[in-house]
């Protein structure tokens, strides 16, 4: 049933909270605009989590049906994420309003680890098409890897943002990511395997 779902349905489901964000970015200033940034980075945490947590599912579901289209579409999840991350970004620097103020909180814990994320990110949304899939190989799974980095940054820059008062919300929102993976790292590595010629 899911799989034949239109790839560009799932688009615009994608982009149901860009269109609430859209007239407040567009044609507004002041408080609206600016009470854009925590959603924006909001829903690309979500979706970066939900991209990471796909695999892992996968295990955990022995490839159920949904699991699958979950899988097959991942990179439209992990797309969505940069894109929100993106909008977050630009929220940030209009607001901040010059690039002297910008390079000076750059320096900051909390501003360096949400740059630092996006830095990850970009290299990640640019090789997400698929002939940078053919054209890097195994080397494209390589990087694809650094997500995982960029969810790591993500967490220490929600945490920091308010000197750490609000870690504990943080990790609420990582923790499915961070069960499903050690239950992916247990199920390739720790768990206990048939020996050949094993009988029943």
């Amino acid at each position: 049933m899911l799989s034949r779902i239109s790839p560009y349905w799932l688009w615009l489901l994608l982009a149901v909270p860009a269109l609430i964000m859209a007239p407040a970015l567009f044609t507004e200033t002041g408080r609206a605009f600016h009470g854009l940034l925590h959603p924006s980075g909001e829903w690309s945490t979500g979706f970066l989590i939900l991209t990471l947590c796909i695999t892992p599912l996968m295990y955990l579901t022995k490839g159920a049906s949904w699991a699958r289209w979950l899988r097959t579409n991942r990179r439209y999840f992990g797309v969505a994420s940069f894109a929100y991350a993106a909008v977050h970004t630009y929220v940030y620097v209009v607001g901040e309003g010059t690039v002297a103020k910008i390079l000076s909180e750059a320096t900051r814990f909390n501003i360096a680890m949400g740059w630092l994320a996006f830095a990850v990110f970009i290299p990640l949304a640019a090789t997400s098409v698929d002939f940078a899939v053919k054209g890097m190989g195994v080397w494209w799974k390589w990087l694809q890897r650094w997500t995982y980095a960029a969810a790591v940054l993500v967490l220490l820059h929600w945490a920091s943002l308010h000197d750490w008062h609000e870690i504990g919300g943080a990790l609420v929102t990582f923790a499915p990511l961070a069960a499903l993976t050690l239950y992916r790292l247990w199920w390739l590595y720790l768990r206990l395997r048939p020996q050949p010629g094993a009988r029943d």
